[in-house]
């Protein structure tokens, strides 16, 4: 009798880049995007290899410094943080994939998917 292999799946942070993805689409088609992605979202969700995330308000806070607070992001709009989820996944090379197929790229919508450590680097403290 063989024991099934136990598959092992790290979780991973997808950066979500630019608020601008529906520029020059009509309200209807901005409206059937974001459904798509809904759509997608939830699939991906209900397969185990999505966790939950947020869209961000344009508007923050920069904070430099222990005094140093600006009115931000100054980024470009098209590299500020528009939101962020996680997904489940075994390697990098598959969170990738799983998030290639984001509806919303055709669009302009860019991501930057990052492992998260499960053990903090060396000389950091843990943070949960």
């Amino acid at each position: 009798m063989t024991t099934p292999k136990k598959t092992t799946t790290s979780e991973y942070l997808v950066i979500c880049r630019g608020g601008s993805f529906d520029e020059g689409l009509s309200p209807e088609d901005t409206e059937n995007k974001m459904k798509q992605f809904s759509a997608w979202f939830e699939r991906m969700s209900e397969q185990g290899k999505m966790k939950g995330g947020q869209q961000l308000e344009p508007q923050g806070k920069v904070i430099f410094g222990k005094k140093g607070v600006t009115d931000g992001p100054f980024a470009e709009s098209k590299e500020a943080v528009a939101g962020y989820w996680f997904i489940q996944a075994a390697t990098l090379e598959e969170a990738v994939e799983i998030a290639k197929g984001d509806p919303l790229l055709d669009y302009g919508h860019i991501v930057e998917i990052r492992p998260i450590l499960r053990e903090p680097a060396p000389g950091r403290p843990r943070v949960n």
